[in-house]
């Protein structure tokens, strides 16, 4: 005011004042700035864990991918194995045909009894055993202990030995080996041992065509 006089320390309050709260506006921006800087750093290293965890849980699930045995997609599947004895399914030397007819039927154990056999199985020709042709190009038989015929199919080995009996491997158990024939006498045998037992050597005579 007029009339007082000047204060020599108004500068140096005032002075002291303005860098105090210089110094103030200083230390709260400093203190932001040090608050971002450790934020930004939490957040880095949070996102650092976060990408190592991630890495090591892609190892791990990689690791057991590679132990893991996965099925193969190959279409080449090895076939199934072949019971020893058995061969797959071949043609016969006999066609079904020369089979197919009206037949005399007898049968015999000992090989001795054949001829005899044979004649008795000519007298069998007034009721005589008919061997039809089956509609898929076999023969229409029994199987042992079946009562209703069903459609056989002659059936060829690597030994050279010929069969009837259902599709399936060769020798089956419902197969019958033919033991011998020449076009007048079918000589057959069951492949079974205990059907052999019982049925014999099962002599079919071919009956003379019908007037």
């Amino acid at each position: 005011m007029l009339g007082e006089k000047p204060n020599r320390n108004d500068g140096v309050v005032k002075g002291t004042s303005l860098l105090r709260q210089a110094f103030y506006g200083w230390l709260r921006d400093g203190r932001l700035g040090i608050g971002r800087g450790i934020a930004m750093i939490r957040s880095v290293n949070a996102r650092t864990v976060a990408n190592l965890a991630i890495a090591s849980a892609l190892t791990v699930f990689l690791g057991g991918c590679g132990s893991m045995s996965l099925p193969s997609l190959s279409s080449n599947s090895s076939p199934e194995p072949v019971e020893p004895g058995v061969a797959p399914e071949m043609p016969a030397s006999i066609r079904a045909d020369e089979i197919v007819g009206r037949w005399g039927l007898a049968s015999f154990q000992n090989p001795a009894d054949r001829a005899r056999t044979e004649a008795a199985a000519r007298g069998q020709c007034k009721q005589p055993y008919v061997i039809g042709a089956g509609q898929s190009g076999g023969v229409v038989m029994h199987l042992a202990d079946q009562a209703t015929p069903q459609e056989l199919r002659l059936k060829g080995s690597p030994s050279g030995k010929n069969y009837i009996g259902p599709p399936g491997p060769t020798p089956g158990e419902q197969d019958r080996e033919i033991v011998s024939f020449d076009g007048r006498v079918l000589v057959t045998r069951f492949v079974d041992k205990d059907a052999a037992v019982r049925y014999g050597n099962m002599v079919y005579v071919r009956c003379a065509p019908r007037a």
